[in-house]
């Protein structure tokens, strides 16, 4: 199988996943979605594959994930409850990073195999951390507001795909941007820069896409909660 096909297929099972959590467990288990997606999405981040013949790294789907549990939360449950997710995923991020940290930092064992394998996935360089971080907050923060906005002005249930695609895909465009500029500030030249910026959000977009059958799927649940 084709990275491409292998990619849309892993979409799919992503996105279908995050339904299954939210069909099962409701709110509570898009709350543990976020966390979970955000810690992931910064390992799987490490590898790299071609994908419609550009270099990418994985990761951006389960990333974008998120962005999804966060509209599904805007959508049915509210924008304070969305909020509270988004510092939620963000405090997860901020304790693992803090967790592993310390843990690459043990000296390893003579018979030890787990070392190099965990720097690789763990050990951050602060100019990428940073940019992580604060892109992640802003975008998801920005994300939450955007849609409550667009929400006010197309209220009704066939224009979801307007305030789920429109604040999504403009903050995945804000997330790229404040992440590319702080991660690789100072290290390639403007125009290698530029072409790191545009394929990472071209990949972003095509995920911003996939997303809406699966929020017009979950806006189609009755939890108790809603």
């Amino acid at each position: 199988m084709s990275n491409e096909w292998m990619w849309i297929l892993f979409a799919l099972v992503n996105f279908g996943l995050l339904l299954v959590v939210y069909r099962i467990f409701g709110k509570p288990g898009l709350f543990v979605w976020i966390g979970m997606s955000t810690v992931i999405a910064n390992i799987q981040v490490v590898k790299t594959v071609e994908l419609f013949g550009l270099n990418a790294t994985l990761g951006n789907i389960i990333y974008g994930t998120a962005f999804l549990a966060t509209d599904i939360l805007n959508e049915n449950h509210g924008k304070s409850e969305a909020r509270k997710a988004v510092w939620m995923g963000f405090s997860t991020l901020i304790i693992i990073t803090i967790m592993m940290q310390m843990a690459i930092q043990f000296t390893p064992g003579e018979n030890d195999v787990a070392q190099s394998a965990m720097q690789t996935l763990f050990g951050l360089v602060p100019q990428i951390a940073i940019g992580s971080l604060c892109a992640y907050i802003v975008s998801q923060y920005f994300d939450v507001w955007l849609y409550s906005k667009l929400k006010q002005i197309f209220t009704s249930d066939r224009t979801l795909w307007i305030r789920n695609n429109g604040s999504t895909m403009i903050s995945q465009l804000l997330d790229t941007a404040i992440f590319c500029g702080i991660a690789f500030y100072g290290l390639y030249s403007l125009q290698v820069w530029i072409e790191i910026f545009l394929t990472t959000y071209f990949i972003k977009f095509i995920v911003a896409a996939i997303d809406t059958p699966f929020l017009y799927a979950a806006k189609a649940f009755k939890h108790k909660d809603i």
